[in-house]
C-alpha cells in the first residue's frame, strides 16, 4: 500500500515539473525573446536620399529601330560570261553612271560590225529602189521590200548593241559599294551578285510604334536617334511615312523616318534607339530611377521624415542626418525614362526628401541614416533599354 502512494507522488511530481519545463520552454521563452527583440533598439539602416526635381520635358515614344538604305541593290549581270575589267573596289563612292564591271563582248563586237555591214547594204539597196521609183522603173513591191529590209538590219544592229551595253555594268544611282564578290576573270552567270550599291545619304530608319500612340504619330514630326557605336551623339530626323496598316500579330504600326547622314555615320542594319518627340516640352516632377521600387503591385517609393514624438522622439526635427528619421512607404504613377531619371506624375512633391538608394531592406516605418557616402557611381557608358 505505502508503494502504491509513493509510487503514485512520484509520478504526480514528473508530470508536474514535465508540464513546468513545456510551459517555460513553449509560452515564457518566447515571450521573454519577443519583448527582448521589440525593447531592443535596431541600429538605423544607411541609406542614400535625394530630392525631386522639377525639369522641363518634352513627352517621347521610345521605339527600337534599324536603319534601311533609302536606295540598295545587288549588283548582278543580265547576261553571263567572263568579267575582263573590274573598275570599283570594295567600300568606294561612286557616282551615277560610273562603271563598275565589264563582262567580255567580243563575240558582240564582231556580230555588231556584221551587222554595220548589212545594214549599210541594206541602205545603198534602199537608195537604188528610190530611185528606181522615182523613174517609174520599179514596182513599189521592191521599194516595199527594200525598206523592210533595211530597218531590220537597224534593229539588229541595235540589239547588238544593247547586249554589248549589258556587259557594262554601271551604278544607276550615286551611292556606296559594299565588298566585292569575285575576282578579274571569273565567269558569272546571269542574276550572279556582284557587288551591292547602297545609297547612305539621306537614310532610313524603320522602328514599331504601339497602335495606342498613333494619333500622336504624323510625317514630318521630329526623332532622335541613338546608336551603340556613337555613344552620347543624338542624331536628328523626321518621320517620313506611317504604314497604313496595323500589324495583327503585334498591334503595332511600322514607321519610317528619315535622317541626314552627310558624313556617312549610319549605315543599313544599325541597331537604333528611336524617340519621337511627341509634343510640346512640358515641366514635370523627377526622381532617380534607383529610388523606385517595382513590383507586381504597384511602384513606391521610400520618404524620408523626422520621427514624431508619437513615435518615441521628443519632438519633430527637420531631416538631416543627426536628427532621428523614419521612412514612409508611398505609392507613385511613374512616366517617362530619360537615362537615370524618371517622371513622376502622382505621389510625390517637390522639397520631400526620398530613398534613391539603400531601399532594398526598407519596411514602412523603419529608422534610417542619411549616409552621403552610400551613394553609387554612375556607369560611364550607361546600356540601352
Amino acid at each position: 500500500m505505502k508503494r502504491s502512494i509513493i509510487f503514485i507522488a512520484v509520478l504526480i511530481s514528473l508530470v508536474t515539473l514535465g508540464g513546468g519545463l513545456g510551459y517555460f520552454q513553449f509560452v515564457v521563452k518566447p515571450g521573454m525573446i519577443k519583448r527582448f527583440i521589440l525593447e531592443s533598439p535596431r541600429p538605423p539602416a544607411s541609406v542614400a536620399v535625394d530630392t525631386p526635381r522639377i525639369e522641363t520635358w518634352a513627352p517621347r515614344l521610345p521605339a527600337i529601330g534599324t536603319f534601311r538604305a533609302v536606295q540598295e541593290i545587288n549588283i548582278a549581270p543580265q547576261i553571263g560570261g567572263v568579267v575582263v575589267s573590274v573598275r570599283v573596289e570594295s567600300g568606294e563612292d561612286v557616282e551615277k553612271g560610273a562603271p563598275l564591271f565589264e563582262i567580255d563582248n567580243s563575240v558582240e563586237q564582231a556580230d555588231l560590225k556584221n551587222n554595220l555591214a548589212v545594214l549599210k547594204n541594206a541602205g545603198l539597196v534602199l537608195e537604188r529602189q528610190r530611185q528606181l521609183i522615182q523613174g517609174g522603173n520599179t514596182a513599189k513591191a521592191n521599194f516595199d521590200s527594200a525598206e523592210a529590209s533595211r530597218d531590220s538590219a537597224a534593229a539588229a544592229v541595235e540589239r547588238v548593241r544593247a547586249i554589248i551595253a549589258q556587259k557594262m555594268l554601271t551604278a544607276p544611282f550615286a551611292g556606296r559599294v559594299g565588298i566585292r564578290k569575285l575576282d578579274l576573270g571569273q565567269y558569272v552567270s546571269p542574276g550572279t551578285s556582284l557587288i551591292t550599291l547602297q545609297q547612305l545619304d539621306p537614310i532610313f530608319v524603320d522602328f514599331p510604334i504601339p497602335e495606342k500612340s498613333l494619333d500622336a504619330l504624323k510625317p514630318g514630326q521630329a526623332i532622335e536617334v541613338e546608336v551603340d557605336a556613337y555613344p552620347g551623339q543624338i542624331f536628328r530626323g523626321e518621320i517620313k511615312t506611317v504604314d497604313a496598316r496595323i500589324a495583327q500579330d503585334s498591334r503595332n504600326v511600322l514607321v519610317r523616318g528619315q535622317l541626314a547622314n552627310p558624313k556617312k555615320q549610319l549605315l543599313p542594319g544599325m541597331f537604333a534607339n528611336v524617340n519621337v518627340i511627341a509634343g510640346a516640352p512640358a515641366k514635370v516632377v523627377t526622381l532617380p530611377r534607383t529610388a523606385i521600387t517595382f513590383s507586381l503591385y504597384g511602384d513606391s517609393v521610400f520618404v524620408v521624415k523626422p520621427v514624431s514624438p508619437d513615435a518615441g522622439g521628443a519632438q519633430a526635427a527637420p531631416v538631416n542626418g543627426d536628427a532621428p528619421l523614419i521612412v514612409e512607404r508611398r505609392a507613385v504613377r511613374t512616366g517617362d525614362i530619360r537615362e537615370d531619371r524618371i517622371a513622376i506624375s502622382d505621389g510625390v512633391e517637390p522639397g520631400e526628401t526620398i530613398v534613391a538608394e539603400g531601399q532594398l531592406k526598407l519596411q514602412s516605418g523603419a529608422r534610417v541614416r542619411i549616409d552621403p557616402a552610400a551613394h553609387l557611381a554612375p556607369l560611364a557608358v550607361r546600356p540601352k533599354e
